[in-house]
């Protein structure tokens, strides 16, 4: 029934007051931002006024997932500070609160998949964001006091997982709002722009916390300094969003994207690309810190600067032109190619580690990050594409399929996106082991490299399934 609704012309509907007669299939917007008729994969009205609508929402979705990011961050930043401010908690903890956020933000990506269909992409972005403000303050509060107990300590970590949720509502919303052939690109800003928060975090928070501070920290500014920002994007999101009305999702079709076994394959490649991203972003800070104290926090102008911030800048950007070149040769082409630099990165690292060369840890770890976000947008795109092509579409790559196949590949999207975040929260606990267990780091990098291998051969079997289909993956 939603399928014929969002095809029909407008012509052949009854009139609707407000609305205009145009060749294309007519926009008509309700009370509260609602739009009706939407359809992108339309090119007239696409090029008539979608495109602008879509680019409109676009940009305010990426400033709220921007800041998302940045809150579920911030704690794997603050945690590297905590000696210096008087706390004491050992390395398991320590790589707990690191790791926290991470666990919780994934775990909410699975109700947050369903928060757009059911309120509305705008409406969502408005609480999602205002949500934001309970960690950013949690954490000024806790991390003023040296006596802060640890369950304490994480229980407000837990919250920043507030911030991971949105991602999952960001993409699913935004992927309504595009055509098919711009899926990968729009998708893959959609993504770096709220994973640059992860690298924005990480190069202010330490300048802002030492800044004029002498020998005392100012540690409750790495939460308080995001507050006015929050603020503008909820109104921003009120002012200059829409809710789309076929943005709807059904129980029917989110089950059926679960037992899909597309999704499964999916949720395992995007924990290797989207979860090594988020994952070594959260504790990059920490590895610089532990095997290069020198380098892990430089004095600039009477503040402190990471390079930390490095790894997380590099791959976020990386992730659309993932998303372009996905859009171009396919996804799995590309996401085969990350997992092999991903691998000979890892590999790298453990082989140089000994040579206690910074510049050659450095430059290693920021191959791998620039291939796991690259390897991010192409991974994403793969998802329409498979759920295109499981619901009868000639071409999955340039064709979305009906209305049906869209909300069903929307909930997958957030799905997938969720299974991927699990990664934040595996990487710290993996090489946490490591440490304690062996003294070092290796052993759990080659955990990894072990891994990517694994998930090279899943690739490498879902794009020659479509090339014997004459597709492409």
């Amino acid at each position: 029934m939603s399928s014929t609704v969002s095809a029909a012309p407008a012509s052949s509907a009854a009139p609707t007051e407000g609305a205009t007669l145009s060749p294309s299939p007519a926009l008509v917007r309700r009370p509260g931002r609602w739009i009706d008729g939407w359809n992108a994969e339309d090119p007239v009205q696409w090029e008539q006024e979608g495109a602008a609508i879509a680019q409109r929402n676009l940009r305010w979705s990426i400033f709220a997932e921007f800041l998302g990011f940045v809150v579920w961050q911030l704690w794997s930043i603050v945690v590297v500070s905590l000696p210096a401010a008087g706390f004491t908690f050992d390395t398991a903890q320590t790589f707990w609160l690191i790791s926290m956020p991470s666990l919780v933000g994934a775990t909410l990506r699975f109700p947050y998949t369903f928060m757009v269909p059911r309120f509305g992409g705008r409406n969502w972005t408005i609480v999602s964001a205002a949500l934001l403000l309970i960690p950013a303050v949690g954490l000024a509060i806790c991390v003023a006091n040296p006596q802060t107990p640890f369950g304490v300590m994480l229980l407000v970590a837990a919250l920043a997982g507030f911030g991971g949720g949105n991602f999952a509502s960001s993409m699913a919303n935004i992927t309504f709002f595009y055509p098919q052939r711009k899926k990968g690109w729009a998708l893959g800003l959609n993504a770096a722009g709220g994973n640059l928060g992860a690298a924005v975090a990480q190069f202010a928070v330490p300048i802002v916390i030492t800044i004029g501070a002498g020998v005392t920290l100012q540690l409750p500014l790495a939460g308080l300094i995001w507050v006015p920002l929050i603020v503008v994007a909820i109104v921003g999101a009120w002012l200059r969003m829409d809710n789309l009305s076929n943005a709807r999702a059904d129980l029917k079709a989110s089950l059926a994207a679960l037992r899909a076994p597309e999704l499964w394959l999916m949720a395992l490649l995007y924990i290797g690309t989207f979860g090594s991203f988020i994952g070594f972003s959260g504790v990059f800070p920490k590895l610089i810190a532990d095997q290069f104290p020198s380098f892990g926090a430089l004095p600039v102008a009477g503040a402190t600067v990471s390079l930390a911030f490095l790894g997380a800048l590099v791959g976020s950007l990386a992730r659309p032109f993932g998303g372009r070149l996905a859009d171009r040769f396919g996804g799995s082409i590309v996401t085969i190619a990350a997992f092999v630099i991903m691998a000979a990165g890892a590999l790298a690292v453990v082989l140089t580690l000994p040579l206690d060369n910074f510049w050659l840890f450095l430059g290693f770890f920021l191959v791998l990050f620039i291939a796991s976000g690259a390897g991010n947008g192409a991974t994403y795109r793969m998802i329409p594409t498979l759920f295109a092509l499981r619901a009868g579409a000639a071409d999955g790559h340039s064709t979305a399929g009906d209305i049906s196949a869209q909300r069903t590949a929307a909930a997958a999207l957030g799905i997938v996106s969720a299974f991927g975040a699990y990664g934040g929260f595996v990487i710290p606990q993996v090489l946490g082991l490591s440490k304690t267990s062996t003294g070092g780091y290796e052993a759990g990098l080659l955990w990894f490299v072990g891994a990517y291998a694994v998930l090279l051969a899943i690739t490498v079997g879902i794009a020659l399934r479509g090339r014997a289909r004459g597709v492409r993956i």
